[in-house]
């Protein structure tokens, strides 16, 4: 019997067939903007990323695969370059084409969603990396003739060179097949370099939940690669996908420097459009009059250099 996981204060995720079907219906009453799309960095700094060793930067590839580079060294966060995601076309390009890409050094994985964990992706990867994954999914790696992996728990830390890589809770859940659901967990990654003077924090898929709170009182956090989309109908998704104003009082609950917008504008995975999701999130920002420099909205393809 395998080990099933489950979110903090065994918070549920499971729906009925009657809310799908409701959903269902819902969803064929709404009419949506999917021409408007979200933007494209106009220059990708391919040439300046391929030989960096030195500078940290942060490099959105689009939905939440970012390419990271810290200490010397290239990491991926959930690599998804599918063209489709079940019966849906992609609606916009990953930033950097996938045999651009500089060798990739880690790997980190929030869970096992197929938008999250594309294995034809990771086949195509140049370099041999280390996949740091949650607890529960390194034999399917195996499986897959990938040794070299790291399962994490909840909030243990993991020593790659000068960096640690700490997996934190989420609130989500995880299925593959019809027989594994939540038979692997579902995280986020806080990477930081050895001498503490940057971290970044990849939150994965999450719902709004206690967590944040916890997580802010162990680490100090810069960078947050916040989600913000796939929230609607938010009475079926709220569980498991933060909306753009709860990830706001997320991100000050952590108490980081940088806000960086992801999980919107690649796919359709709930009803609300990247457009949608960005104008929510700028229009409680400026309800709240927070600092606009804290506010990093990368386009797809965009480098920011730290």
């Amino acid at each position: 019997m395998k080990k099933k996981y489950e979110n903090l204060d065994s918070i549920s995720n499971i729906k009925s067939v009657s809310d799908m079907l409701k959903w269902n219906k819902e969803r064929r009453t709404k009419k949506k903007d999917l021409k408007t799309q979200i933007p494209l960095a106009e220059k990708v700094e391919l040439a300046e990323l391929m030989d960096n060793k030195k500078k940290s930067s942060i490099t959105w590839i689009g939905h939440s695969t970012f390419l990271i580079q810290m200490g010397g060294l290239n990491i991926l966060t959930d690599p998804v370059w599918a063209s489709r995601m079940g019966l849906q076309k992609r609606l916009t390009p990953p930033g950097i084409p996938i045999h651009e890409l500089p060798a990739i050094d880690i790997v980190c994985i929030s869970h096992g969603h197929y938008d999250h964990l594309d294995f034809p992706t990771i086949k195509k990867l140049s370099g041999n990396p280390v996949y740091y994954v949650p607890e529960g999914l390194g034999m399917l790696f195996k499986r897959k003739g990938y040794d070299n992996v790291m399962e994490a728990s909840w909030w243990q830390t993991l020593n790659h060179q000068d960096l640690n890589l700490s997996f934190v809770p989420a609130q989500h859940w995880t299925r593959r097949t019809l027989r594994d659901t939540n038979t692997s967990h579902w995280g986020g990654w806080v990477i930081e370099d050895g001498q503490g003077d940057d971290s970044v924090y990849f939150i994965g898929d999450t719902g709004y939940f206690r967590g944040f709170k916890d997580i802010s009182e162990r680490f100090r956090l810069k960078h947050i690669l916040m989600p913000i989309g796939a929230y609607e109908p938010e009475w079926f998704m709220e569980v498991s996908h933060i909306n753009p104003e709860d990830s706001i009082k997320a991100f000050l609950e952590l108490k980081g420097q940088f806000f960086i917008p992801m999980h919107y504008g690649a796919y359709r995975l709930a009803d609300d459009t990247g457009p949608e999701a960005l104008e929510r999130l700028n229009k409680e920002w400026e309800r709240q009059q927070l600092p606009v420099e804290q506010l990093k909205t990368l386009k797809i393809g965009e480098t920011l250099w730290i």
